[in-house]
């Protein structure tokens, strides 16, 4: 008896000192939630916006630098970037200007994010951080966001073979 409760505080010292050992001063990395704004740099077309997650922004031309018009079904295959609940006020880093941020308001109330004027958007074909699938002569008129907040116009591929 006396044994295994020698054994149990040997573990227990072994366990507790392991934890110590794994908690130095070391800071752990925060992941930089999706709803904040960064960038990322495209092949052609230099250093544009993208999600905290790292996936490309996009403007939707009918918007004209104000109210969001995409919902339902194109909200659907283009999610509007939203705050979460509790949140007035999007995050810009890595570049991108917090002066030029600001949000609108969607049908049913979630404040989407806006930059230099236009809604933000992501695209559902961008499956990985640094695509811009959506900025192709097939997608018409959805571009991606310079630092400036100016739209790219010229497809993604054209400018990365020139």
């Amino acid at each position: 008896m006396r044994a295994t409760r020698i054994t149990s505080r040997a573990a227990l010292a072994c366990a507790a000192g392991a934890c110590l050992a794994g908690c130095g001063t070391a800071k752990p990395v925060a992941a930089v939630p999706a709803w904040e704004v960064t960038t990322t740099v495209l092949p052609g077309a230099g250093r544009v916006l993208a999600d905290g997650q790292g996936f490309t922004l996009y403007a939707y031309m009918p918007d004209r630098q104000g109210e969001s018009v995409c919902s339902g079904v194109c909200a659907q295959s283009w999610p509007p970037l939203t705050l979460p609940a509790g949140t007035v006020r999007p995050v810009a880093r890595d570049g991108a200007h917090a002066s030029l941020l600001g949000t609108v308001r969607r049908p049913g109330g979630a404040r989407q994010v806006t930059y230099h004027g236009w809604p933000l958007y992501l695209w559902e074909g961008d499956h990985a951080p640094g695509q811009a699938t959506g900025q192709a002569e097939n997608m018409g008129l959805w571009y991606v966001l310079s630092v400036a907040g100016s739209v790219d116009r010229a497809p993604i591929q054209e400018q990365a073979a020139g």
